[in-house]
């Protein structure tokens, strides 16, 4: 989370290439947020409940909305409701990729067993 609050802090943004928009950045940045949610609910990936999952994509998404309102009092940044939808996107991605991940594990696990 501190990484994001800093590069939203910023009043500038980085230029990026042609084929990534920021709204993929977000994307990016809160699938990595909603899976290490997920885990610390979880307690380890191969347990995310749908509890687990669910809370941790409430819980990014909701810090995603409290990073937008924060933007606002950083000049040259604003409100942005497409972020706001980037961020809810990662977040069920990334909470997605962890429980898909516990699956996947217990799975082999018991083939193996």
């Amino acid at each position: 989370m501190g990484m994001l609050f800093v590069f939203s802090s910023r009043p500038t943004t980085p230029q990026l290439p042609d084929a990534i928009s920021y709204y993929h950045v977000h994307v990016i940045a809160y699938a990595g947020l909603g899976l290490l949610t997920a885990r610390a609910l979880a307690r380890g990936l191969r347990c995310v409940t749908p509890a687990a999952f669910w809370g941790a994509v409430v819980i990014a998404f909701l810090y995603g909305v409290s990073d937008e309102y924060h933007q606002t009092f950083v000049p040259g940044r604003v409100f942005d409701v497409m972020d706001i939808a980037a961020d809810g996107i990662g977040s069920v991605v990334g909470a997605g990729a962890a429980a898909a991940w516990g699956i996947i594990a217990r799975r082999r696990q018991s083939d193996v067993l």
